[in-house]
């Protein structure tokens, strides 16, 4: 009996000492779950909060209304003007992430030929976070650079952006330096970059504003257009990198998961503090649109960015300049002409650049627009730029060119001079003059003084020649007198 209790009791022990021990397990895998089950719910919540975020190209008078999104920031420029057609926030400080690479990228692009060898050291290999994106080359290994960036842009993979930042800048950080020179050439206002990957750096970081500006530049080249709309590509075995593979992008727009008509091609992001970013571009009806979103969720980066687009090609529209333009009037028939006959029929010494457009809300026409002419321009074809605004908003450029033919006629020292303001609407435009009209006028003016001046010398000489005639007259008439008067008279 004592046994039995005995038994008892050290069974009951047992028991107690296992759920002591099983209990904090229970607590912890418990609380782990419920974490892994409210944090979708935290991030739906955050993102349908930054869908309540204002959108600054809504208060636009008059400017399509755009769609809100769950993204933190985006925006919607058009690739060759520059115009921005909807922005959210687009100056905001964020984390790129991979869309980082879009500039390592570019930079090795331009500093680089396509056959050279890139070779991947420890550290570009080592020096990245375990389990993030890489393609699984060892150390020692070395790829030619075009196939470095398709690992770079298809793939994100991180030790290949190492290597390439270590192969054209030397090293890594200065690599960054390059990275941070190139943002400011290009325009870029916002920005700090701290690595060539995009993996978390609390100083590395841009803006939807600068990625667009960077983004600009990237769809420009061709072969890294093509590389960014690339499904997959086969990574075939080397003497110098002994493996075979095929790896496809992460891109589920250029995958056609979500199809998208007219896409060239894009980059993707993720780290877990930058969440979904996406730089994307496609072109529709003449139109180059570039989308970027920041800090979105997934899959949503991809639908934002589809609604993003759909937006820009369907409320805006391409309008030519030079056929609408009728404030400036360099295009006239009788404007100063080229050629040795100057009067003739030949082509015009200046004109407003035929494929200059503005960007414009379907909404509006081009009377609506104000313009402004600087005559600071780099380009030495061009004597001005006259830019255009719709309702304090930037709609595009129109660029007044010195024909090539003319300038091997005429060499003209300050090409300024032949462009003068004739007058001032009210609207603030201001009209060329008229060259052709111009010569003749001088010429009038000049045959004006050249008769005045005859006439004047006329006149003189007939004075002069009267006042001759006058002493010897008088020369005359005293000698007549002397000799009346005798031969003694001068004594």
């Amino acid at each position: 009996m004592k046994l039995s209790l005995s038994f008892y009791k050290f069974k009951n022990k047992l028991k107690f000492l296992a759920l002591s021990l099983c209990l904090p397990l229970f607590i912890f895998y418990a609380g782990s779950m419920s974490a892994q089950a409210s944090e979708p719910e935290e991030l739906a919540e955050a993102m349908e909060n930054r869908k309540l975020l204002p959108i600054q190209s809504n208060e636009i008078e008059n400017w399509p209304t755009g769609p809100a999104v769950g993204a933190q920031s985006a925006i919607v420029v058009e690739a060759n003007t520059g115009v921005i057609l909807y922005s959210k926030n687009i100056h905001e400080k964020l984390y790129p992430a991979s869309t980082t690479k879009i500039l390592t990228a570019l930079i090795a692009a331009e500093n680089s030929t396509l056959d050279e060898m890139v070779t991947f050291s420890t550290d570009a290999v080592f020096s990245i976070e375990r389990g993030s994106s890489n393609m699984g080359i060892d150390v020692g290994e070395s790829l030619p650079m075009e196939e470095c960036l398709y690992g770079i842009l298809l793939v994100s993979a991180n030790e290949v952006s190492n290597a390439v930042a270590e192969h054209v800048g030397g090293s890594m950080d200065e690599f960054a330096r390059l990275m941070n020179e190139k943002a400011r050439e290009l325009g870029c206002v916002d920005s700090h970059f701290a690595n060539a990957h995009g993996l978390h750096n609390d100083d590395h970081y841009t803006s939807a504003y600068d990625l667009s500006v960077i983004a600009r530049k990237f769809f420009q080249n061709e072969l890294l257009t093509k590389i960014s709309g690339t499904p997959t590509h086969h990574f075939e075995a080397t003497e110098t990198q002994p493996d075979d593979f095929i790896l496809s992008t992460h891109n589920k727009l250029v995958t056609h998961e979500y199809s998208y008509e007219g896409l060239i091609g894009g980059k993707t992001g993720y780290t877990n503090t930058a969440r979904q970013t996406l730089v994307t571009c496609a072109e529709r009806n003449g139109m180059k649109l570039i989308c970027v979103v920041m800090k979105d969720e997934s899959p949503y980066q991809f639908t934002d960015t589809i609604d993003l687009l759909n937006y820009g090609f369907n409320n805006f529209e391409i309008v030519n300049v030079s056929e609408n333009e009728t404030k400036f009037n360099i295009n006239n028939a009788d404007f100063f002409q080229s050629n040795n006959d100057i009067f003739g029929s030949s082509k015009p010494i200046l004109s407003l650049n035929k494929s200059s457009y503005l960007i414009l809300p379907k909404t509006a026409v081009f009377k609506d627009t104000i313009s402004s002419i600087s005559y600071d321009t780099e380009d030495e074809n061009q004597i001005a730029r006259i830019d255009y605004t719709y309702n304090g908003v930037y709609v595009g450029n129109a660029s007044v060119d010195i024909s090539t033919e003319a300038v091997s006629f005429y060499d003209f020292d300050s090409p300024t001079n032949d462009i003068q303001e004739e007058e001032e609407n009210t609207d603030g435009n201001i009209i060329f003059v008229n060259i052709k009209k111009l010569l003749l006028f001088v010429l009038i003016g000049a045959g004006i003084l050249i008769l005045l001046f005859i006439t004047k010398s006329l006149i003189q000489n007939y004075s002069f020649s009267k006042r001759s005639r006058n002493r010897l007259f008088e020369k005359r008439r005293r000698k007549k007198w002397l000799k009346r008067r005798g031969p003694n008279f001068r004594k």
